[in-house]
């Protein structure tokens, strides 16, 4: 199995229906990638197929053969998002942070704090951090919660 892996060309001998973050975690040493549900209802695996926020714990590796696959790692820890996970206490025990930022590349400019809630809908954060993570969303889009008409400030 031949793909591209935070933007190298990756093969794997593999299970073409093996999940897509077991080829990640246990192939490729990306731990990064972290398993919460294994049904695809948290979030927290979530990476990018070219460019789209997925489940990697619902798709068959098979899915992304000649595709780009971002996981957090790809982001080298250089991303201003990362940063300001930490910097606004998004990042709690840990487990939903890689999902909820490979989930928030996803947003164009500008976003609305009801766009950044709807990207991040799919992502559950056991920590009940949502507000810190949708500081640190529209903080790195260059906005505060207060900037966008009709929705609520988050503290």
């Amino acid at each position: 199995m031949r793909f591209m892996l935070n933007g190298a060309v990756k093969e794997v001998a593999t299970h073409p229906a093996a999940r897509l973050i077991d080829v990640l975690r246990e192939e490729c040493g990306l731990t990064g990638t972290k398993e919460g549900c294994g049904e695809g209802e948290c979030g927290a695996c979530t990476v990018l197929i070219d460019g789209e926020p997925v489940c990697s714990c619902i798709i068959p590796v098979a899915q992304v053969a000649d595709a780009e696959v971002t996981t957090v790692e790809g982001l080298n820890g250089e991303h201003p998002l990362q940063k300001l996970f930490m910097d606004e206490v998004g990042a709690q025990c840990g487990i939903c942070t890689p999902g909820m930022i490979m989930a928030a590349l996803s947003l164009g400019p500008a976003p609305t704090l009801d766009e950044v809630r709807t990207a991040l809908a799919g992502n559950l954060c056991r920590c009940t951090g949502y507000s810190a993570i949708y500081r640190a969303v529209m903080k790195w889009r260059g906005m505060t919660a207060g900037d966008t008409p009709g929705s609520a400030v988050v503290a």
